[in-house]
């Protein structure tokens, strides 16, 4: 049975993963992606799909992050059913994620068209909250390890990628019995929370991503760089703003404050989780156990909870976040957006950017085109609801937090291989850490890697 994938997404770029099987004469998405970023990049999501939905049979999704899942609303809303495979934890997540989308999708059409600023007259979503739960109701959640037939024969399993809550590699056998394993997003080894990437030993094809391909993050201890920026803000009574990603990096800063108040080193200041999303996902975080490392699983037994409402608040109302503005430090606020693209974060930085007692705190990847991307090329002014705010703030990064596999965790994951894939494709990243992690994985690991083009299409023989 001849099979076949097509690079839809994700293809020389780092956003809009989706990948197209064919298996047979079914037709089988890997990953369902929104395009992020630019405007020329967000625009791909408005073009005619190069794909006949009526032909799609169905969808494998790898984790929960929009890039991954955000455009399976716009699916339902051209009249797509599913079905959509995905973990117990991306299942959850995507019931917070992609109602909250649509909404700001429909928020966002209204402002443009109260204010006139859009290309398009009416301005219109690209989907609603109610497409949104359509998509929702195409879910089937399976857990890891568990077989799963798929259209033409196939059946795949998911294995954990160590990402976020929920995040898997999955395992496709096609009926010649050939395997393509298609890796998501790769997760870091040795990491609080969740457990390590699972071990793959083999695969006649793989897929796999690149986003930190051509750069290792750093091995500083991320618990001390987060005891010195909260002793200096108790010391100076500064506010620390952290924009911080909802699913994955709010928890795992809540876990290293956790750890500072075990060992009694905590600052003595409130702690703010002013975000919805992020607030429904750590809830997420304590109920998925199935994705717990064997320190999450012991403190968890032991009713330790790293996200004890006894050491931070989470915010629920508007009125309440409002009310953070106001208040004097020292204080710790993490908000959504982590790029500063939205968000409650905006509001709080319009108040306190100017400030030089303010700590802003970056806690990972910032996008070219972000406003954040902008404060840390060192912007000395920034647009916030029309005002041009001056930066006066103490601006910090923390670089050890991401979620994503560097270039060495890479090559230590495809190590686990016994024998070299036929082929590997390379996926999600900018072009200069493809390019890098190629080199790297031809010189280190002898194998042949390609970096596909968008829409381009390969036999698998």
């Amino acid at each position: 049975m001849p099979q076949a994938i097509t690079f839809h997404g994700a293809a020389e770029t780092v956003t809009g993963s989706r990948h197209l099987l064919e298996i047979g004469k079914k037709k089988v998405l890997v990953d369902c992606g929104l395009f992020q970023g630019p405007r020329e990049i967000k625009e791909r999501n408005w073009k005619p799909l190069p794909f006949d939905i009526g032909e799609l049979d169905a969808i494998v999704l790898t984790h929960a992050h929009t890039d991954h899942i955000g455009f399976l609303p716009r699916l339902a809303r051209l009249g797509w059913e599913g079905p959509v495979y995905c973990t117990q934890g991306t299942a959850s997540l995507c019931k917070i994620s992609l109602p909250d989308g649509g909404r700001i999708q429909e928020e966002d059409a209204k402002y443009h068209n109260r204010h006139g600023t859009s290309r398009h007259r009416p301005a219109e979503p690209l989907f609603t909250e109610a497409d949104a739960r359509r998509a929702l109701k195409m879910l089937q959640p399976i857990h890891y390890h568990q077989w799963q037939d798929i259209p033409g024969g196939a059946q795949f399993r998911y294995l954990p990628a160590g990402h976020i809550l929920g995040s898997a590699f999955a395992e496709i056998y096609f009926e010649d019995g050939q395997r393509i394993v298609m890796s998501g997003d790769l997760g870091r080894y040795d990491r609080p929370i969740l457990k390590d990437p699972a071990e793959c030993d083999f695969g006649e094809y793989l897929v796999v991503e690149s986003t930190y391909g051509d750069r290792t993050h750093e091995h500083t201890d991320a618990k001390e760089e987060i005891y010195r920026v909260m002793k200096r803000a108790a010391d100076t009574r500064a506010a620390v703003i952290v924009p911080s990603f909802a699913i994955g990096r709010t928890q795992e800063l809540l876990w290293h404050m956790h750890e500072l108040k075990k060992e009694g080193r905590l600052p003595d200041m409130p702690i703010y989780v002013d975000s919805p999303m992020a607030t429904a996902a750590t809830l997420l975080y304590v109920r998925h156990d199935e994705d717990h490392d064997k320190e999450m699983r012991i403190d968890m037994d032991e009713g330790k909870s790293p996200f004890d409402p006894g050491m931070v608040r989470f915010v629920r109302d508007r009125s309440l976040s409002k009310q953070l503005n106001t208040m004097r430090g020292p204080m710790v606020i993490i908000a959504g957006s982590g790029m500063i693209s939205g968000g409650r974060v905006i509001h709080h930085l319009k108040h306190r950017l100017s400030d030089p007692s303010t700590i802003l705190l970056f806690t990972g990847y910032q996008a070219r085109g972000t406003r954040g991307r902008s404060i840390l090329e060192g912007a000395e002014r920034v647009k916030i609801h029309g005002a041009d705010i001056p930066i006066k703030a103490d601006i910090r990064k923390l670089n050890m937090l991401s979620a994503h596999a560097d270039s060495d965790e890479i090559l230590r994951w495809l190590g686990g291989f016994k024998t070299p894939p036929k082929k590997t494709f390379m996926v999600h990243g900018e072009p200069p850490a493809q390019a890098a992690l190629k080199a790297r994985i031809e010189k280190e690991l002898g194998w042949d890697v390609v970096i596909p083009k968008m829409h381009e299409r390969f036999e698998l023989p």
